[in-house]
């Protein structure tokens, strides 16, 4: 029942404050209030899968600078957990499958979130191109997760580099994050959900001024690792 509960509410809300905010965001073209929306979203949809959430790391970041926040992905309650816990305006690297998804898609579309052609290398290179000089002229952070996929394990696999690119495009500092628990919650072959708590581990951010092409793979290491020790600290605390 749970499941279908939290199905339900994230149809709902989604059609609510999706709706509401499209309609808004012609008032307001830089997705700030969808961006609040999607805040709310989050906690709702948490609240409705019963799962109780903590942040760790908040003062780490400074309110009025914009970030890339990357991080482990291993869980469709990801998502919810990081817009819930970010107080930033945020908008994720999403597949361009989900660019005209009735409502969801359109309210990303108005959120100014970027899509990217996972299939065409040389499509989703261009995408995060037009990605960077679009955060030159309306800055907002991005949500990324450079695994690329969702881990089926629930361990920490390699990190790709494209995404963590715009962090030197653009020479935001990269935030790493772990998502903590949340494959405990949505398990692999279960029907329902086991609503045990989950966190969110915020690390500092990580300066990129005068990183160029060139560090791309130190910059995709560092992230990696910082990643895989923040959620080891957070196993260690069980």
């Amino acid at each position: 029942m749970r499941t279908i509960w939290v199905i339900f509410n994230v149809i709902l809300w989604t059609v609510l404050l999706g709706s509401t905010g499209i309609i808004l965001s012609i008032f307001e073209w830089r997705g700030k209030i969808l961006g609040k929306a999607a805040h709310l979203w989050s906690k709702l949809i948490l609240l409705a899968a019963g799962v109780k959430y903590s942040v760790r790391g908040l003062d780490y970041l400074d309110s009025k600078q914009n970030y890339i926040f990357a991080g482990n992905h291993e869980s469709a309650l990801d998502i919810p957990l990081a817009f819930a816990g970010i107080k930033h305006h945020v908008v994720a690297i999403s597949k361009i499958e989900y660019k005209w998804i009735p409502i969801f898609g359109w309210a990303m579309q108005a959120a100014k979130h970027i899509f990217v052609d996972r299939h065409n290398h040389i499509k989703a290179l261009e995408s995060l191109k037009q990605a960077a000089l679009s955060l030159k002229s309306n800055p907002r952070s991005i949500l990324l997760f450079p695994e690329g996929t969702r881990s089926r394990d629930g361990k920490i696999h390699k990190f790709k580099k494209g995404g963590l690119l715009l962090a030197i495009e653009t020479q935001f500092s990269v935030v790493p994050m772990a998502l903590c628990g949340t494959s405990d919650v949505v398990v692999k072959g279960a029907r329902q959900l086991n609503p045990t708590p989950i966190e969110l581990r915020i690390g500092k951010p990580i300066d990129t001024k005068g990183m160029t092409y060139a560090n791309r793979d130190m910059l995709t290491d560092k992230v990696f690792k910082e990643v895989v020790w923040l959620k080891s600290e957070w196993e260690k605390s069980k």
